[in-house]
């Protein structure tokens, strides 16, 4: 805007002077102009892992299924859909978290909302390469475009996910229209092409009072419609299973156990996150110990409301043992899947219940250690919810080969699922290479008392 120009260096807006502002943005921006070691070899490595999957999923899909993979008759989904059913719960609740914040003007996580953003792009990308893997027929995907039927609810599934995405897409990238206005002005020892790139994907953005009203309120309106939308996506997931008539499935509580399940890893996830950006980019400035100690005292809300719709998904149908609910129900109390079972409790809802209660566990590092245990009994979880229901069939059949009745992922499973995984950290760790992973316009209002007067900081 022309009239940055006629403001001096040492100008006061209200709290926050130019000053400061500029020593914040070289804070923010510093990453993308400079990668240590260790960065190099944590982007090499993930780039392995998901390449391995590459050549996992070639062997599997030229040699079949059945020949490569521990699918049959009976689990006939496996660990693929377990892992879609996780990154789809990372993507949900990250940025529905940072929608509702935004919304309730919680500035505290103001450097947080792009990390959310982010995540949940990464995240449902790599869902939407789930299901493709889990396809027995993936050259036929267009299929379920062309000929798929509405009354299905895998056609809705694909619908909301596709939607979600879009939509991910476009909060994260119209957010970032101004650091990329920023990052063009500001970035001089970067390549020709990584600036020519900023220049055209910021869209002539001038950061007027017009440009600035758009933005804000088309932010609003996405931000708005991600919640609903959010909801939608992890309840459609949980309905794939509660609309069968399979009785470890029939339940109509999944829709909101699936929700509350989601929001808890959510927290976990950022708790990780911030973390790892904190210590790796020198940002403890701006990812404070406050925002660990929020994010400790809502991972106990969130663990508090999943334990209770745990109570409502098996201690009331414990309770009653009724039919073939008991099967199931006893082979996760006592049976093969106890240990799982008991550990995902453990670790999944008890410590995060309990653990950051207490003021010195919401402290980086150990809440980083709770979240990562709660990120992993999240994973299993969704592991006990595909795999021992599939395992116990509607009809009691006789004569079946013995690998029907137990399910034992393959070397190549594994790898696919780890790949997945390490292409969605893969492309949040580059996205905070080429990107500010936290966005300096958002951070510099929250500075501000008078909100509006961001236009006059470019």
């Amino acid at each position: 805007m022309s009239e940055e120009k006629n403001i001096p260096e040492s100008t006061k807006y209200e709290t926050f002077t130019q000053e400061e502002y500029m020593i914040m943005k070289d804070d923010l921006l510093r990453p993308i102009e400079k990668i240590g070691k260790a960065g190099k070899i944590w982007i090499a490595f993930l780039t392995a892992v998901f390449l391995a999957g590459v050549v996992a999923y070639y062997l599997q899909e030229s040699r079949g299924k059945y020949v490569t993979t521990g699918l049959r008759d009976y689990t006939m989904w496996g660990i693929y859909i377990s892992n879609f059913l996780f990154l789809v719960a990372l993507s949900l609740s990250s940025v529905f978290m940072s929608a509702i914040l935004k919304l309730t003007n919680f500035e505290w996580y103001r450097p947080l909302s792009r990390i959310a953003d982010v995540i949940s792009l990464s995240s449902i990308t790599m869902a939407g390469i789930c299901i493709m893997i889990s396809m027995g027929r993936p050259d036929r995907l267009h299929h379920l475009f062309i000929y798929g039927r509405i009354q299905s609810p895998i056609v809705w599934d694909i619908i909301v996910v596709a939607t979600y995405f879009v939509t991910c897409v476009l909060v994260l990238f119209i957010a970032l229209i101004p650091s990329l206005s920023t990052c063009k002005n500001h970035l001089k020892n970067l390549p020709k092409w990584q600036l020519k790139m900023y220049d055209i994907l910021s869209f002539g953005w001038h950061g007027t009072a017009e440009q600035w009203k758009i933005l804000k309120k088309t932010v609003l309106i996405l931000t708005v419609l991600l919640i609903p939308l959010g909801i939608a996506l992890r309840t459609v997931s949980a309905w794939l299973f509660s609309t069968t008539l399979r009785p470890e499935w029939d339940s109509t509580n999944f829709g909101a156990y699936f929700v509350s399940g989601s929001a808890l890893l959510t927290v976990a996830v950022m708790i990780i996150a911030i973390s790892s950006f904190r210590k790796l980019y020198h940002l403890e400035k701006y990812l404070t110990e406050m925002h660990f100690d929020k994010l400790g005292q809502a991972m106990v809300l969130m663990g508090l409301i999943y334990a209770y719709f745990n109570i409502n998904e098996y201690l009331v149908p414990a309770y009653k043992m009724s039919g073939l609910h008991a099967n199931h129900l006893l082979d996760l109390f006592v049976g093969n899947n106890a240990f799982f079972y008991w550990s995902v409790v453990f670790f999944g809802i008890l410590v995060p219940s309990v653990l950051p209660m207490f003021k010195k566990m919401r402290k980086p590092l150990p809440l980083t250690i709770i979240a990562l245990a709660v990120l992993i009994a999240g994973w299993f979880k969704f592991y006990l919810i595909v795999i021992p229901g599939l395992s116990h069939p509607l009809l009691p059949i006789q004569d079946v080969p013995a690998s029907w009745k137990h399910y034992t992922p393959s070397l190549i499973e594994m790898t696919i699922v780890a790949a997945t995984i390490a292409g969605t950290m893969l492309i949040t760790t580059l996205f905070s290479r080429f990107f500010p992973i936290i966005s300096v316009w958002e951070v510099a209002e929250g500075k501000l008392e008078g909100k509006e007067e961001i236009i006059n900081y470019k």
